[in-house]
């Protein structure tokens, strides 16, 4: 399911880098192609930091039984 999730994020971070460089080529409004490659960078961010790898030690702890 993640994979799928960040699928997703890949494609519609780059559609909005596409469609927000398209916007700031065109000219008529800035602002929004600004605003959309921000979104962009987002979404990749997010992207990169739900691909970096967790090691085994930094798991929650569990219960132990008290002796």
């Amino acid at each position: 399911m993640s994979n799928l999730i960040l699928s997703v994020l890949m494609l519609a971070g780059t559609a909005l880098l596409a469609g927000g460089v398209f916007v700031l080529r065109k000219g008529d409004n800035k602002k929004q192609g600004w605003l959309m490659l921000v979104a962009a960078a987002v979404m990749f961010a997010n992207v990169w930091i739900g691909l970096i790898p967790v090691p085994d030690s930094n798991q929650p702890l569990t219960a132990q039984p008290a002796d």
